[in-house]
């Protein structure tokens, strides 16, 4: 299976160069994980998702913690045809097809409630697409009311879901929704905007 990220980080303000820099010195725990490759654009994160998303979180937190209004764009993809399997992805993170869509849910919400706090508020709207052959909508809908239930849903906006919180149970909220709903070898993405310190919510 391939797994990753392409992440790009937006701070609203002059010292833009600092804050990304220094953010991107939150992923050096998981270096050895995963493969990281940035460039002018974005980062390039390859990786199981039990190891990509707290590096992402973190990655954001670390960001959040300048007090600077920043945003956290990412596009998040497993299972793509188009990319080869990488030794580094071996996860057994995903559900297990046939397990019945209730007990997905009820382990994805287990696993939030076992999740600490980062001390730091991530506001987030995100869009998740199963794609390939099976019933799309029926666990598109089932990630729905799995969120509802997650303690970190805030609404439902057009195209995508708001979720709000502390960004541990918020990232944790995401891993589930990206490992727990679509087939194990399908191809599962999600489109992802975090904002933290926005002077919208002043």
């Amino acid at each position: 299976m391939f797994a990753g990220a392409q992440v790009s980080l937006y701070p609203m303000t002059d010292g833009f160069v600092d804050v990304i820099l220094s953010s991107l010195n939150a992923l050096d725990p998981w270096r050895n994980q995963l493969r990281i490759e940035t460039d002018d654009i974005s980062t390039l994160i390859v990786g199981p998702p039990e190891v990509l998303f707290p590096a992402l979180r973190d990655l954001y937190a670390s960001a959040a913690a300048t007090g600077t209004h920043v945003v956290l764009r990412t596009t998040l993809s497993r299972g793509c045809p188009g990319e080869p399997d990488d030794p580094i992805c071996q996860t057994g993170a995903l559900a297990n097809p046939e397990e019945p869509l209730a007990s997905r849910q009820q382990s994805a919400l287990a696993a939030i409630a076992a999740t600490p706090e980062k001390g730091q508020v991530a506001d987030v709207q995100f869009s998740l697409y199963v794609m390939g052959a099976g019933d799309h909508m029926a666990e598109i809908v089932g990630c729905i009311d799995f969120l509802k239930q997650s303690g970190t849903f805030d609404r439902s906006k057009n195209f995508c879901t708001r979720l709000t919180g502390d960004a541990g149970p918020v990232f944790a909220t995401l891993q589930q929704a990206f490992c727990q709903f679509g087939p194990p070898n399908g191809h599962v993405t999600i489109d992802l905007t975090v904002s933290a310190n926005s002077p919208s919510k002043r």
